[in-house]
């Protein structure tokens, strides 16, 4: 196996091994070299001592081969020279079993350029298992003395994670990177009077000590404290007010159905849409790994194509969808680097940083211009209740009633029924704070006008 220092340096040792491989092309044959490695640790504790902790360290290789419209992929967990090869020569007996494929290639340079990022830090591997283990424990503590109605906690974890990544493609790309990060969460557990409520709370970061401890824990124990005694409400409309994690849900469906794939299969219901009004002008929503704020951040794709920011819909107009180069080619455009896999997986078309452009309203402010309405907490069944082909949108969702702008009784057992298409036309307000969330999106608080809620 290739010695790697697990330090600064490993990346640029991926890139070697990358390139030494690339070399191996033959005459008319497209080949892709993909390495990976990561080392991550995960602590869980319970009751004031540590449940499990693990530590792991991964190394993952990718090779594909492409010959005549012929895909051939093959992968390995090692980078031991034999297996290498191995692995190699698999890739290229995969292809010779392959269909044709009129639109298979590997991505090509555009002339687009990486924006310099620095997503990785020494923090993470330089903290000691001891502090790692503290961490977990300490914000089981902080979440334990918060309030007295809080019995236990059902999860507590501190994660973290660091690796390197390195591609190189005999169509001449070249993308070395690596990332740091690090996440505390946990989830609380209020009882009063027979009933048991769950709270979450999460924070993520580059660097442990930057992770907010006391802010994780209120938010957990605010969510499940809040939602004691809830109950059924009449069935009505209602506004809906989004917290930023709650929009960021609802967006990231939106966004789910604006990729390459779905689109050229016309299984989307913004297929043939581009260039047409499909939200509030209030809504401009963006794809931005470019953006180092996010947790998801990243210099190039998955096909070895420098990160740019997609602009998907521009005050309420769908202006583009996301493509790998596959994508691109069959819808007769061109990638717009959004390329997402591992080392062990071919590229697809995704998401990487999605992010909604502020608005001009504090939290207090929307909460205030409402009447009568919903702030969502939670949603629940969101795979069974959304169709991403026709946009049709029935989730059950917990949260709190506003009575004349102020937050009422707690409300449970209710289904909020719609589809995407009118949510994000409805939308009438759009908050000025946003909130870097943990899948790596940036969002805003929303406020959707009248919408059916089912409920007594």
């Amino acid at each position: 196996m290739t010695a790697l220092r697990g330090d600064a340096a490993d990346v640029t040792e991926l890139a070697a091994l990358a390139e030494r491989w690339v070399g191996e092309a033959l005459p008319g044959e497209q080949l892709e070299v993909v390495l990976g490695r990561s080392t991550s640790t995960s602590v869980r504790a319970y009751q004031g001592e540590v449940e499990s902790f693990t530590s792991a360290t991964n190394f993952s290789l990718g090779i594909r081969v492409i010959v005549d419209g012929r895909q051939g992929f093959a992968h390995a967990g090692t980078f031991d020279e034999v297996a290498i090869k191995e692995t190699l020569a698999d890739a290229r007996d995969n292809a010779t079993f392959a269909e044709p494929d009129e639109w298979a290639g590997l991505a090509t340079p555009d002339g687009v350029g990486a924006v310099a990022q620095e997503l990785w830090t020494p923090a993470v591997a330089a903290t000691s298992a001891e502090r790692k283990v503290e961490l977990a424990l300490a914000l089981e503590r902080a979440t334990l003395a918060l309030d007295p109605r809080v019995r236990g906690v059902r999860v507590c974890t501190y994660s973290d994670s660091s690796g390197e990544f390195a591609l190189a493609s005999s169509t001449g790309l070249r993308a070395a990177n690596r990332a740091s990060s690090c996440w505390t969460s946990v989830s609380a557990l209020a009882e009063a009077d027979g009933e048991t409520q769950i709270g979450y709370g999460v924070d993520v970061g580059r660097e442990p000590e930057a992770l907010d401890l006391d802010e994780v824990a209120a938010e957990a124990v605010t969510e499940a404290t809040r939602l004691l005694g809830a109950r059924k409400v009449a069935s009505q409309r209602v506004a809906l007010l989004l917290e930023p994690k709650q929009a960021a849900t609802i967006l990231g469906i939106v966004a789910g159905t604006l990729t390459g794939d779905v689109v050229v299969k016309q299984r989307s219901p913004f297929a043939d849409r581009l260039g047409q009004v499909v939200a509030s002008p209030l809504l401009t929503l963006v794809d931005d790994p470019t953006d180092a704020r996010s947790i998801s951040a990243d210099s190039h794709d998955g096909e070895g194509l420098a990160c740019r920011r997609n602009v998907l819909i521009e005050d309420g107009v769908l202006q583009r969808f996301l493509h790998n180069s596959y994508t691109g080619r069959r819808s007769g455009t061109a990638s717009t680097g959004s390329a997402v896999r591992t080392a062990r997986s071919l590229p697809s078309v995704g998401v990487q940083a999605m992010a909604t452009r502020p608005g001009s309203q504090s939290w207090d402010e929307l909460l205030g211009s409402v009447e009568l309405g919903l702030m969502v907490q939670s949603m629940n069944g969101l795979h069974s209740g959304v169709n991403p082909i026709s946009g049709d949108f029935s989730v059950g969702v917990e949260g709190l009633m506003i009575r004349r702008g102020e937050l009422a009784e707690p409300v449970r057992e209710v289904t909020v029924a719609s589809t995407l298409q009118r949510l994000l036309v409805d939308i009438v307000a759009v908050g000025s704070e946003i909130e870097w969330l943990p899948s790596g999106a940036g969002c805003v608080a929303l406020l959707i006008g009248e919408v059916a809620l089912a409920g007594a």
